[in-house]
């Protein structure tokens, strides 16, 4: 008797299991139904990204809005939209008109190249066509009924399909194009093709026109060969077939300023003396003059060449006049290049000059203006830091710098201090910075309290500072200060959040102080992220992650770190951070050739295969576990 309970105990648990799971089922049946669902709100469909195939699947022609619940043109723009809805519902065939939250629906506004808000596309079977006109309800209705028609093609790009074929007769032709190198598998180029189309439109219908080309780098393996493609995009600029790293934006309006700006000539001429006389009077800047002929000169054209390659971080300027020659004390044939005259001083020549003839290498040209374009010590400001002073060790001295008619003599006073030491250390740029300009670096360093007038410091190569102690300046101290430095007696300031007592956790935090510690170990391959805590992409990152640094926790010659670069200094150069979130992979044994994460979305799988392509440790660690 017992044993039939048994039996019929087992038999009604195994139904009641059974009931169970198909209720399981059935709920995520529900779920998934729920989430194929498409909500209406006043007319307009609410698309996400887990019922956006679904739904555009068998659709011919849908409009699309791109919208951030925050943004001001979104919410004018909405009552528009919902009359653009329920004109094109009332079509035959209905239109359906949707709108997509970008904020929260990131995978549809990363696919689509969403950079704005709002954004409206129009999908022709699939494939998105982006609206450019004004945001009013008889245009929009006009364009997407257009798009409508059965027998509607898109316009043919007006950016240039180069191969092995037709790319030297084209681009030798050119007085100036710009190509792009792409990969059809890349992010990246993804991004760029619709920025880099609406560009070559509206560069087509200059006068003349600037053309816009793109090569299938992985097609066209030799082209990509022959100009050291080893990125993508990689986009150069040529000049009758002559080759320019292209340094520009990559948006629409970003790519036509640039290119109307390289399309003009890269050296301006001067004719009159009273120019140079000026620019040596109230110059700010390195003055560069090319003194020739005429301009059928061969060392015009090499000037020229050279000009093209620098044009973007310095002014060039030609003469043909014989009255400036004299002036400068050059015959023509030469290049000129000197600081305006508060730059100058009893320690530098007045000119420095070289001789430039038909043969001379453009190369030859570009290493006189970089070797001299600095004074022994200039004016470092906020404007010129970047492209000038990037050359280490710097030796910067900071006070209130303001050349200005009422102020040059007390400016010039310290300054004159700097250059008596200056010009015995060639090796060192030296530069004055006003305080104010560099207030944050000054605090940085732990001088904005110094209680001095005058403080100095010293950047060096792999990005640490050296701060003076605080002290009465003039040449004597500063001359200690740099010799020591020299010595390496002196210990670097490091901006660095407190060491974590507890710092177990899947994802281990590297603040400043250990920065070189953990990232730069020898013995172990580190991923890196620096973040921002304001950065919402790296919100978004941060749990994909913690998921990471727990999927590699095992691994004890692998380390998973985050740093908040915003409060900590990367010591090291090689870790450039020019964006958040930036992520380097350090493998060991080979620390100063960090591997930045650039291709590829921010997810699990692609993290994962960057650390499995480039781990040094992996495969032995999972051999010793």
């Amino acid at each position: 008797m017992k044993r039939d309970q048994v039996l019929i105990s087992d038999s009604s648990d195994k139904e009641d299991a059974l009931e169970e799971e198909d209720e399981e089922e059935d709920d995520d049946d529900e779920e998934e139904e729920d989430d194929l669902e498409v909500k209406e709100e006043n007319g307009v469909l609410v698309l996400k990204d887990a019922n956006f195939d679904n739904f555009v699947a068998d659709k011919d022609t849908v409009l699309l809005e791109f919208y951030a619940p925050w943004c001001g043109h979104c919410k004018q723009f909405a009552p528009e939209y919902e009359k653009i809805a329920s004109t094109l519902k009332e079509n035959d065939p209905p239109i359906p008109v949707a709108k997509i939250d970008a904020t929260s629906e990131s995978a549809l506004a990363s696919r689509f190249g969403v950079s704005g808000y709002p954004t409206l596309k129009i999908l022709k079977k699939g494939q998105a066509v982006d609206y450019e006109g004004s945001r009013t309800q008889e245009e929009i209705v006009a364009k997407v009924k257009e798009i409508s028609q059965p027998n509607w093609t898109p316009p043919p790009e007006v950016t240039l399909v180069l191969t092995k074929d037709n790319f030297d007769e084209v681009v030798n032709d050119a007085d100036i194009i710009l190509v792009e190198f792409y990969a059809p598998w890349c992010g990246h180029c993804k991004k760029l093709a619709p920025e880099y189309e609406k560009a070559a439109k509206e560069l087509s219908k200059r006068s003349p026109p600037i053309p816009l080309a793109k090569v299938d780098a992985t097609a066209e393996t030799d082209l990509a060969k022959r100009f050291d493609v080893s990125g993508y995009p990689t986009l150069k600029i040529f000049r009758k077939g002559k080759p320019f790293d292209y340094n520009g934006p990559r948006e629409k309006y970003g790519i036509i300023d640039y290119m109307i700006e390289q399309s003009g000539p890269p050296s301006k001429e001067i004719q009159a003396l009273k120019q140079v006389q000026e620019f040596l009077k109230d110059g700010d800047d390195v003055i560069i003059i090319g003194v020739f002929k005429a301009e059928s000169d061969p060392a015009y054209q090499q000037y020229q060449d050279a000009a093209n390659n620098l044009r973007e971080d310095y002014k060039f300027h030609h003469t043909f006049s014989t009255e400036i020659a004299k002036f400068l004390k050059v015959s023509p044939g030469k290049l000129v290049v000197m600081q305006p005259e508060k730059f100058q001083s009893k320690y530098e020549p007045r000119s420095n000059v070289l001789d430039i003839q038909g043969s001379t290498e453009g190369s030859a040209i570009k290493d006189h203006v970089l070797k001299h374009s600095l004074p022994l010590v200039g004016h470092r400001k906020t404007s010129n830091d970047a492209k000038r002073y990037t050359r280490r060790p710097l030796v910067v001295v900071y006070y209130s710098v303001d050349f200005g008619f009422d102020y040059r003599a007390a400016t010039q006073f310290w300054r004159n201090k700097v250059l008596e030491v200056a010009k015995d250390f060639p090796e060192y740029t030296f530069a004055v910075a006003d305080e104010d300009d560099f207030a944050t670096e000054v605090k940085d360093l732990g001088l904005s309290e110094s209680g001095e007038d005058v403080n100095a410091a010293i950047l060096d190569e792999s990005g640490r500072k050296f701060a003076m102690e605080p002290d009465e300046f003039d040449s004597d101290t500063l001359r200690e200060f740099v010799t020591a430095f020299k010595k390496g007696k002196l210990k670097p300031v490091i901006k660095s959040q407190p060491v974590p007592k507890n710092n177990k956790g899947p994802v281990k935090v590297v603040v400043g102080k250990t920065f070189d510690s953990i990232v730069m170990d020898p013995k172990k391959d580190v991923l890196i992220e620096f973040y921002a805590p304001w950065c919402g992409h790296c919100k978004q990152l941060e749990p994909v992650y913690t998921a990471l640094g727990k999927k590699y926790k095992s691994h004890k010659n692998l380390v998973i770190a985050k740093m908040d670069a915003t409060a900590n200094d990367v010591t090291n150069d090689r870790y450039k951070v020019e964006g958040f979130p930036t992520i380097y992979f350090a493998p060991s044994g080979d620390k100063k050739n960090p591997i930045k994460f650039e291709d590829g979305d921010r997810d699990l799988e692609h993290l994962s295969k960057f650390i499995e392509e480039h781990a040094t440790k992996l495969s032995r660690t999972r051999e010793e576990l």
